[in-house]
């Protein structure tokens, strides 16, 4: 068992120093260039959930990866239901992987914040990731809350990440977990407050304790961000690189909702 934690803190550590690698050389998280400009504004917008997204649409390649990122109806639609759906998938056109993000008009602190998932998120390819998060744009390495699906281009590591960065100051907390779901439905949630960021995952889409998994809290002391932030939701591909299985993935949201402290 010892060995086995030794293990888990060793791929936690791993999992954020590969993403800050990634950061070193490319834009940040919402794909903020190195001057702090966007290579081409988000062009349209969505309504999901009872708010407004811009939806990430650029000329060029930008971080994480760096990617490429389309704002097209194929990329990025909420459907008849109200679902909000993130394709990743190849331009017929050019022969590029495509990403998708959409990001809130609307910043949020403290309270709590749900989202409602379909999709085989533990099956994801080894160089595919699913973001959900908090983030303070064109400020990299503070004032983040993620949730992330992601190997980060490694079978071997863990699949299910817990990261939040400092307000100020240098150095993240983070922990990951192996996720091996029932079905393709499950919940997930973090609880900011002025002191901690609490984590936790549901099977389903009822957020009852006893389909509850995963649950961590930040260590107490840590500098956890006090400022309101927009929320982002991304899939993206780890390094630029295509899906090691040559597959295009679509994750579909069912909701997100924050409840204010």
């Amino acid at each position: 068992m010892q060995k086995l934690t030794m293990l888990i803190a060793i791929l936690a550590i791993f999992s954020s120093c590969a993403k800050e690698a990634v950061r070193s050389t490319a834009p940040s998280t919402t794909g903020v260039d190195n001057a702090g400009a966007r290579k081409a504004a988000a062009v349209s917008t969505i309504n999901f959930s009872g708010y407004t997204w811009q939806v990430r649409d650029e000329s060029g390649s930008s971080g994480p990866g760096p990617n490429y990122w389309s704002g097209a109806s194929n990329s990025v639609w909420v459907d008849s239901n109200g679902r909000l759906h993130l394709k990743i998938r190849r331009d017929a056109a050019t022969g590029r992987w495509v990403c998708a993000e959409v990001y809130s008009n609307q910043t949020f602190g403290y309270g709590t914040y749900v989202w409602k998932i379909e999709g085989a998120v533990d099956k994801l390819d080894r160089n595919i990731v699913l973001g959900l998060f908090n983030y303070k744009s064109g400020d990299n390495g503070h004032h983040e809350v993620d949730i992330e699906f992601a190997r980060w281009g490694n079978d071997a590591w863990p699949n299910y990440n817990y990261t939040v960065y400092p307000a100020t100051g240098s150095g993240n907390v983070s922990q990951t977990y192996e996720l091996a779901l029932n079905g393709t439905y499950t919940s997930y949630k973090f609880v900011r407050t002025a002191t901690s960021v609490s984590y936790k995952g549901y099977h389903g889409h009822n957020l009852i304790e006893a389909n509850s998994f995963f649950p961590w809290t930040t260590p107490a002391g840590f500098n956890v961000s006090t400022l309101s932030l927009p929320v982002h939701m991304n899939l993206w591909l780890y390094g630029g690189s295509a899906p090691s299985n040559g597959q295009e993935v679509e994750i579909i949201i069912h909701s997100f909702s924050f409840t204010a402290a």
